[in-house]
């Protein structure tokens, strides 16, 4: 087994474009051992697939997550299932759980009704697929995984990002469609091979990348972790609330955004309110944080379930179809 570096994982799955240079720099280790360092962390699967982190709110897309169980016999089952989810263009991640669930599938869609027809569609063709819970995401905290070191320099470099909500629509002309359909498929391509690929002048692609992070369209590349192979356990926590003010709930988010246990938190409408994304590498420290959780939050928080969650096999931001309309001449 590898030597972990936590703070190159930290680092590097924060900014899957993050720089040797850059990476050398703050680590005071040279690139050549760092580039190799990497690469072993990569065929180890330990930094596993790169994705971009991208607003669908500015596309006018709402997301879905759909919440499977009780469905599976077979493992081989199972993995045909996933396998064919990934190749749908309306789904941009798919989950394990241990617990309640199996299986979360998230689903990005211009509407409810496209939704509904692509999801019965769905569990049409795959009946295991027959008894889930869907939930409409509004809102999602993306933290960064401040748990994994205590250099707090390092924990300068990464902010929250939050997607979703009532955002502004942004008309994206051909050549920004061209850009971030090619970072989606390779969030890693260097700008020679992405100006290559994308058919720009490099200068060109520069300023789109620019330009669409200052208008907080991609808000960045990461890593998905292989939290097993880091012995880090990994769960989510499910909060109905009730009795909830502005005041009270903005006091709630000022928790998780102080716990560095927690690196996601979605707003949602269904059968709960909040779902909190909970890693550590102690796995006392997620039961002491739930339960200080429950008794500084004993007047909002009505129930509460914590499932393991266990591996990402596709994480996205953007749906493909959006691609498959908008490139066609």
């Amino acid at each position: 087994m590898v030597k972990i570096n936590h703070e190159l994982i930290y680092l590097k799955s924060e900014n899957a474009r993050r720089s040797l240079k850059e990476l050398s720099q703050h680590l005071k280790t040279t690139p050549q051992r760092l580039k190799y360092s990497i690469s072993t962390l990569e065929k180890e699967k330990i930094l596993k697939e790169p994705y971009c982190i991208v607003d669908y709110s500015h596309f006018g897309l709402i997301l879905f997550r759909t919440y499977f169980k009780g469905g599976y016999i077979k493992e081989q089952d199972k993995a045909k299932i996933i396998d064919e989810l990934k190749n749908n263009s309306f789904v941009t991640s798919i989950y394990d759980f241990t617990g309640e669930f199996d299986l979360g599938v998230e689903f990005t869609s211009p509407n409810p009704s496209k939704f509904n027809k692509e999801f019965k569609r769905i569990i049409t063709l795959n009946p295991a697929l027959n008894d889930y819970k869907i939930i409409l995401n509004l809102v999602t905290y993306v933290y960064p995984r401040h748990y994994l070191t205590k250099n707090q320099n390092l924990h300068n470099l990464n902010i929250e990002r939050l997607l979703g909500g009532d955002k502004e629509l942004v008309d994206f002309n051909k050549n920004e469609l061209n850009v971030l359909q090619n970072l989606l498929t390779d969030p890693t391509i260097t700008l020679t091979k992405l100006a290559e690929v994308s058919k720009l002048n490099i200068k060109t692609v520069k300023s789109i990348i620019k330009d669409l992070t200052k208008r907080n369209v991609i808000k960045g590349f990461k890593h998905i972790i292989d939290t097993e192979k880091l012995n880090v356990h990994s769960s989510r926590l499910f909060l109905k609330l009730h009795n909830v003010s502005l005041e009270r709930e903005s006091q709630l988010m000022q928790f998780f955004l102080n716990t560095q246990e927690i690196v996601q938190v979605n707003k949602t409408i269904g059968d709960w309110d909040m779902e909190v994304d909970i890693e550590s590498q102690d796995k006392s420290k997620i039961r002491s944080m739930i339960m200080k959780l429950r008794e500084d939050f004993k007047d909002l928080i009505e129930k509460f379930n914590l499932i393991e969650l266990y591996s990402y096999h596709k994480r996205s931001y953007l749906p493909q179809y959006l691609f498959n309309k908008t490139t066609q001449p």
